[in-house]
């Protein structure tokens, strides 16, 4: 199952358990968890992309070692609204990893730029922000959508 709303996705889910959230990068994917409450995000290890055979199975060993009950992906949509090649990319992504489990598309605009500025803001250097960014962007991505699902 596929979705972008948090009604829907919730109703998969009817008994919560962890969720990962994904940051689709053309180098890397961004991942982070959530308990199985649903309260807080937290970064976990970033995935190197190689090929998707490589790379969906680094996400399925994730998805088993941590008992995750479903996926939260970025969506990154233009600032209008309106889907850009990266969204229908990400959108292709979802369709081929579908049988991990329920996949709950997240409008991510702006989450790079807020983690960005919250690291700058905590002096964080250029290595290290570069480092941790796409981790700490799935990381919040997935407490939005966990945010937006516990209010459902």
């Amino acid at each position: 199952m596929i979705t972008a709303a948090a009604a829907d996705y919730r109703a998969a889910l009817p008994t919560g358990g962890r969720l990962v959230g994904l940051d689709l990068g053309s180098k890397t994917i961004g991942t982070a968890l959530c308990d199985a409450g649903w309260h807080f995000a937290s970064p976990a290890p970033l995935i190197r992309r190689t090929k998707f055979t490589a790379d969906k199975a680094a996400l399925a060993k994730l998805i088993v070692e941590q008992r995750v009950a479903g996926v939260v992906l970025g969506l990154p949509l233009h600032l209008d609204g309106s889907e850009s090649p990266r969204a229908q990319s990400t959108r292709a992504f979802a369709r081929n990893i579908a049988d991990l489990g329920p996949v709950l598309l997240w409008d991510e605009r702006l989450s790079t730029v807020a983690v960005e500025r919250a690291m700058i803001a905590q002096d964080m250097s250029r290595a290290k922000r570069a480092e941790r960014i796409d981790s700490l962007a799935a990381a919040h991505i997935l407490q939005a959508a966990i945010d937006a699902l516990v209010a459902v």
